[in-house]
């Protein structure tokens, strides 16, 4: 059998070459597939699938194991190219995430078909279904859980906020790692918790907590603060300084060491606060109210400064108010409350990177303090049509047409709300102050601490920003009361306290570029394009006006019948060449976006193997020239060699 087959190969060498390369691709792919399974090589600009430090520390910190399951709807969202590009993409970060997890994170990937129980647990775990056809839903959204089953969801991967998709993976894998609520401590001389009505509605039974403090409440373990507390309590994550009035040195000092020991702080204060002037039960402001906040003593140690008697007005960004008695109109711009959208927040900050709409008023400007060490960054801006004008004027209340009269563009825009980041110095270089709370107690100076490198602060020039009637249009259905939201308010502040929550690791994520690459040469052919057109388009509407009122003038001077049969011609002859210059400027942009296009296919089907083969054919090569550079030299010792014995 052997000579037989020893004979078929001596006379056949093809068929020995052709089973070899059998046997090599099959060992070469059993290899790939044992040794290779989890390797891994991203091509892409920016590393659109490489997990960043940030997150593989998350993971390599988790001490519990944590389960994903990945609901997505795989044979209904077939016809959609974008949601299977998208889904791919969010499946690769999950797989990602687990094999640096090394079995601490469990993937479950289901497809929820329709009227089935996976279906089923989808909708009661709270994933939302997207409508993509008569009939037909698509599940595309991740819950996780960890042993103490608490869960975590995302109820659906937006295309809108595809940037943020590892920043969302890793938060949600931060909080499935803590089996405590994060504590969240306030100071606020703001009614949160009560409304209007204040503690004595609250002892009745009748407080209504503003709807922000409620989101808040629901998701964290809230913890007020007593005014003459010493020091921030250790189990505080994050606190919040929602319109405090202004600090003793006591409460000054708590809130600097806070920082010292690596707390984080947002904090909103306000040169003109209008909630705290909402009317209580007998019509008044509740007692205690404060128009005003700043800390002026902890903000210049922080890198940041607002001027109290200075209030930002907006014309670009102007609500629309109640024109009162000008029964000409209904409504009318009040450019002191502003309705800012995605052109004024920092589309790189994850607390701002979704946020659609804020609605503020009265707000103050905030800027960098001399000889700040921290990074400012801005995350809400003013429009470019802003300015500033003095609280004084704004107390003496004039109307909307007589602000807007008054109005002057500054040097907008104006920074609204800032993160501050970086190394801060404690604002209290002595140690401790002298002073002490009601029972007697100070702060010790043995526990004092000078400076922190890891500073993590967010300051919003606003308190109105919690105002209920800024952002949500309230409901009531069966006793129960719910808002529906008109603007993100509520979004922001849970962004906010939730990315200060997490570690430096999380913190330090940021949004990434969309995995989308647009055409930037195309899209710019056809913006040129449409520029021409548009001016074409005036040109032609330019033109058919003035010969309209050629005509009109001929026809009301009681012209001959001729002269307006001539301008008539003329007139038409002139439409005829404008509605041509139209089509050859529509024809040209077509043609100029074809050719593009075709030389991009040919580049990508024939240059590149093009290429490919070149670099192939040039390694060949080099390796021949090796080969025979050996061979040579293999010759050269042979026949020394010889030559020697003989």
């Amino acid at each position: 059998m052997r000579r037989a087959l020893t004979a078929i190969f001596l006379a056949r060498p093809h068929a020995l070459a052709l089973l070899l390369l059998a046997v090599v691709f099959l060992s070469l792919n059993l290899f790939s597939n044992l040794a290779l399974r989890n390797a891994r090589l991203d091509l892409t600009q920016n590393g659109l699938f490489t997990l960043s430090q940030g997150t593989r520390n998350i993971v390599a910190g988790l001490q519990e194991p944590i389960r994903l399951k990945f609901y997505y709807s795989q044979a209904i969202a077939a016809e959609q190219p974008g949601l299977r590009v998208e889904a791919q993409r969010v499946r690769d970060m999950l797989e990602e995430i687990t094999m640096a997890a090394d079995g601490m994170v469990e993937l479950d990937i289901i497809d929820p078909e329709p009227f089935s129980e996976a279906e089923d647990q989808a909708v009661a775990q709270g994933l939302v279904a997207r409508p993509v056809a008569e009939g037909e839903v698509v599940y595309f959204g991740l819950v996780g859980t960890n042993l103490v089953d608490n869960v975590e969801i995302i109820p659906y991967f937006a295309a809108e906020r595809q940037q943020y998709l590892e920043y969302d993976l890793a938060r949600l894998l931060h909080n499935l790692g803590r089996p405590q609520k994060p504590v969240l401590g306030i100071i606020s001389n703001l009614p949160l918790d009560t409304g209007a009505g204040g503690i004595m509605a609250a002892m009745r039974g009748q407080s209504q907590p503003f709807l922000i403090y409620a989101e808040l409440a629901d998701r964290f373990d809230v913890a007020f603060i007593p005014p003459q507390e010493v020091k921030i309590p250790n189990r505080v994550d994050v606190l919040l300084l929602a319109h405090p009035r202004p600090l003793s040195d006591v409460q000054a000092y708590a809130v600097d060491q806070f920082v010292m020991r690596g707390g984080r702080v947002i904090a909103f204060i306000d040169p003109q606060s209008e909630v705290s002037l909402t009317a209580g039960p007998n019509g008044e402001p509740l007692k205690g109210y404060t128009e005003q906040s700043d800390m002026p003593r902890l903000m210049r140690q922080w890198g940041v400064a607002m001027a109290g008697d200075l209030i930002v007005a907006d014309r670009k960004r102007a609500q629309r108010v109640a024109a009162g008695r000008d029964a000409r109109r209904a409504l009318t711009d009040y450019i002191l409350w502003m309705g800012l959208g995605p052109s004024e927040m920092n589309a790189d900050d994850p607390i701002t990177g979704n946020i659609d709409r804020l609605n503020i008023g009265t707000v103050g400007a905030l800027m960098p303090s001399e000889g700040a060490r921290t990074q400012f960054t801005a995350l809400v801006t003013s429009s470019d049509e802003a300015g500033l004008m003095t609280r004084d004027y704004v107390l003496s209340a004039p109307t909307p047409d007589a602000l807007q009269r008054r109005f002057a563009v500054g040097e907008a825009p104006y920074v609204i709300a800032a993160r501050l980041s970086g190394r801060v110095a404690s604002a209290f270089a002595d140690g401790p102050p002298e002073a002490t709370n009601d029972k007697g107690d100070r702060a010790r100076a043995e526990n004092h601490i000078a400076a922190t490198e890891t500073a993590n602060i967010v300051v919003f020039a606003d308190s109105d920003f919690f105002d209920d009637r800024f952002w949500v249009s309230e409901q009531n259905y069966l006793g129960q009361r719910f808002g529906v939201p008109i603007a993100d308010n509520g979004k922001f502040l849970l962004n906010a306290v939730e990315n200060l929550m997490g570690s430096n690791y999380l913190i330090s994520l940021r949004g990434r570029e969309k995995a989308a690459r647009p055409f930037t040469r195309i899209e710019a052919l056809r913006r040129a394009a449409e520029a021409e057109y548009l001016a074409e388009q005036q040109n032609l509407i330019a033109r058919i006006e003035a010969a309209q009122g050629e005509l009109d003038r001929l026809e009301q001077s009681g012209a001959q019948l001729a002269e307006a049969d001539e301008a008539a011609v003329a007139y038409r002859a002139e439409l005829v060449a404008a509605r041509k210059a139209l089509r050859r400027v529509q024809g040209n942009l077509r043609r100029d976006i074809e050719a593009l296009q075709s030389r991009l296919t040919w580049a990508n089907i024939a240059v590149m193997p093009v290429l490919i083969s070149g670099v192939a054919l040039l390694l060949a090569w080099r390796q021949r020239r090796q080969r025979l550079a050996t061979q040579k030299a293999g010759g050269l010792i042979v026949e020394a060699s010889k030559e020697a014995t003989g």
